[in-house]
């Protein structure tokens, strides 16, 4: 499902991933991972994912948890900053005790990743698509339709995405 929304030329300016990691593991999760980072570039992607392979291509992540309080519950969003992001992909990782193994394997994730896009980059297969005027004529007008209206535009801007972990 994920290959087919990522493929389409549609106008859509923000995508919003929920558990994409069900049911995938290891390297099908990396290749999720530049996928979404390859789609980022053009549009903002929203991702809850509790793989770290995943979590390794976001350009930010934020930390989602949540408590009932009588009766209800509740929800907190923290944006992670330099070093929590790190450490939650260790906890990923690692589960409740953090080692320092998982550290270092977390930042070879992020690493990898890092050195994947810097690559991805300059390729030319990671040029962007031909679409048809059809397409294009669409983009154009929902880019128009997003600075005549910046109350709708997405807060972040696009390339951002979220990852959750609770």
């Amino acid at each position: 499902a994920v290959k087919g929304v990522l493929a389409t030329g549609d106008p859509v300016v923000t995508y919003v991933f929920d558990e994409v990691d069900a049911g995938v593991g290891g390297a099908v999760a990396e290749a999720i991972g530049r996928r979404l980072a390859r789609t980022a570039r053009d549009r903002q992607v929203l991702c809850i994912t509790h793989l770290p392979q995943i979590a390794a291509f976001a350009d930010h992540h934020f930390h989602v948890e949540k408590e009932q309080r009588e009766g209800r519950t509740v929800t907190r969003v923290r944006r992670l900053e330099g070093e929590e992001s790190r450490e939650e992909l260790a906890r990923m990782l690692a589960g409740a005790e953090v080692t320092a193994t998982a550290r270092k394997h977390a930042a070879d994730l992020v690493s990898a990743a890092q050195s994947w896009r810097s690559e991805d980059a300059t390729t030319p297969s990671a040029a962007p698509r031909a679409t048809s005027k059809r397409n294009q004529s669409a983009k154009a007008k929902s880019k128009a339709k997003s600075k005549a209206s910046p109350a709708r535009k997405a807060p972040g801007g696009k390339g951002t995405r979220a990852r959750t972990r609770s």
